[in-house]
């Protein structure tokens, strides 16, 4: 502990904007080490910056901190990197940045400017203007949409049970179970609970929503024209009959009584009949490089007062082609060209957004597509207040249609997958609170089974550290009782799970990623709560392994 705490004394934590900005008001010189919250800073280097800060004896004019770039927006480019990255501010302003861990290389750096420092203090030299680097990426939360249609409907109420939610296989269930044995199954884990409406009147019952897949898509396409056709609804089928022909009733508890339904329903959803109003949209918007780099702050906090949700962010600098896709609209201006090199000279930030009523709420607030037109008719709007006299265009971009969102969405988010481990040690209440974060954070849970870890397994998920020493007591660890095994859906995901987790020493964790999981619930490093991928490669082999499918396993 009291390494540690030296540590602490050496290098300042930053871990929020605010501190950030707190820090560029030191005088002289900051060495920055930028670092993600899942592996902690660079600990090769500290030997080499205590010795500095000894040596120099510079305490008013160097200071030494760590920063994570996964808390802070300003180092948003420097996320998901593996190498070390250092940063040089001077009064400020970043003047240099050094990839990896070079000695060498930073303590050169550091003399030298410190030095130069000293000069100015002592009147020998004019300081010089070093430019000021730009922050770019140079690599450059999904919610689903819930739209409820405000016609009367007949719903029913399924509750899945915990040992599936968990496990996802089938399991054996007494015939009639007594009552204290069905409270301790239901009260035993997770359950979902859905709420479930009939089709559209137009559509099938029940009964005639599974046709054979040999025939799915050429039947519908046959019949599509017919849509347009008069026909009778069939007789409401039955959600119990269905699900008992479908061998699945077994798994859930299902209610169809319109009384007892709608208690439910006031039970666990009591804002259900206010969200059946709720036409909830994603959208993809954007901030254009001048806009982005100058007024990013204010528009984000726009953004959220307008009631707008930011499920994903990232900066990206657009390529040609991509520019000319986003910037079609004004092809045949004379001021094309400039557009587009413009909109390929720096980071854009890309925004995937939700809201009530979004697509149309984001045309408004932000106004039509030139700064003539919206001067004119509508100047209350962003296009109006956040003008460039770079671009006679709107600084901001929105998706013209729901179809076009998803598309832009799905091509500047595409989804990744990564596998999670929930260690044995983890107790059933810290379990349920691990796959809430989880799902707070934007991961879609694909898959998940609890199960056994042999060595066999464990194989499977570790493959790459099986040669170190250290391997025997994680094989040993995982046997000590089941693991629950998932496949984490997300944009990002392998990078944001690794945040979520946080570093791989839980006291660690403590210090420097608070709110993970491995802070909250980690023991020890061997029982550090979750296992996760640390790349996108490892991540598929071991989902790959682990979760083949079933004709397969059969076979």
């Amino acid at each position: 502990m009291a390494g540690k705490k030296r540590e602490i004394q050496l290098q300042a934590v930053i871990n929020n904007q605010s501190l950030w900005d707190e820090m560029l008001q030191n005088k002289g010189l900051t060495v920055i080490d930028v670092y993600q919250a899942w592996c902690g800073p660079c600990k090769a280097m500290q030997t080499l910056f205590r010795k500095l800060k000894n040596d120099l004896n510079e305490d008013e004019i160097l200071h030494f901190v760590v920063a994570e770039a996964d808390s802070i927006v300003t180092l948003q480019p420097f996320r998901d990197k593996c190498e070390p990255i250092f940063l040089f501010s001077v009064n400020g302003k970043v003047i240099a940045k050094i990839n990896g861990a070079n000695a060498p290389l930073v303590n050169k750096k550091i003399i030298n400017l410190i030095n130069e420092e000293r000069k100015i203090a002592a009147g020998e030299m004019v300081r010089p203007q070093h430019p000021e680097i730009a922050l770019v990426d140079s690599d450059t939360e999904d919610v689903g949409e819930a739209a409820y249609e405000n016609n009367d409907k007949l719903y029913s109420i399924v509750i899945i049970k915990p040992e599936v939610v968990y496990t996802g296989k089938n399991m054996e269930i007494k015939e009639k179970p007594d009552f204290e044995d069905f409270i301790s199954l239901v009260t035993s884990g997770l359950s979902y609970i859905l709420v479930i409406s009939q089709r559209d009147e137009q559509e099938l019952s029940w009964e005639g929503t599974v046709p054979d897949p040999d025939t799915e898509s050429r039947e519908s396409s046959e019949d599509q024209p017919e849509l347009a056709t008069p026909t009778v609804m069939k007789k409401r089928g039955s959600l119990q009959e269905y699900l008992e022909r479908q061998h699945l009733s077994e798994f859930c508890d299902i209610e169809e009584n319109i009384a007892k339904v709608n208690k439910f329903i006031d039970i666990f959803f009591p804002d259900f009949k206010s969200m059946k109003n709720i036409k909830l949209e994603r959208i993809m918007a954007l901030l254009r490089p001048d806009l982005f780099q100058e007024k990013k702050e204010n528009i984000l906090n726009i953004i959220q007062d307008e009631g707008f949700k930011i499920l994903m962010q990232r900066q990206i600098v657009l390529s040609k082609e991509e520019a000319q896709t986003l910037c079609k609209e004004y092809e045949n201006k004379d001021y094309f060209e400039n557009i587009i090199e413009n909109m390929t000279s720096g980071p854009s930030l890309a925004l995937v957004l939700l809201r009530d009523n979004g697509l149309q709420h984001w045309k408004e607030l932000i106004g039509p597509n030139t700064v003539e037109e919206a001067t004119e008719y509508f100047p209350a709007s962003l296009c109006v207040r956040f003008a460039m006299e770079s671009l006679p265009i709107n600084q901001l971009y929105g998706s013209v249609s729901l179809e076009a969102a998803e598309k832009e969405i799905e091509y500047f988010f595409p989804l990744q997958k990564v596998l999670g481990l929930i260690k044995p040690h983890v107790t059933h209440e810290q379990r349920e609170e691990i796959l809430n974060l989880i799902k707070e954070n934007g991961f879609e849970i694909t898959q998940m089974k609890e199960m056994l870890l042999n060595e066999e397994k464990a194989g499977k998920i570790y493959f790459k550290i099986k040669q170190k020493h250290f391997y025997k007591n994680i094989v040993e660890m995982l046997s000590e009782g089941p693991s629950l095994v998932m496949v984490l859906s997300k944009w990002n995901a392998v990078s944001d799970w690794r945040r979520l987790m946080g570093p791989t020493d839980p006291d660690e964790a403590k210090l420097l990623s608070p709110d993970s999981i491995r802070a909250r619930f980690g023991q020890s490093i061997l029982k550090n709560a979750v296992h996760g991928a640390s790349n996108l490669y490892e991540a598929t082999e071991a989902i790959n392994e682990l979760f083949v499918p079933e004709n397969l396993e059969e076979n």
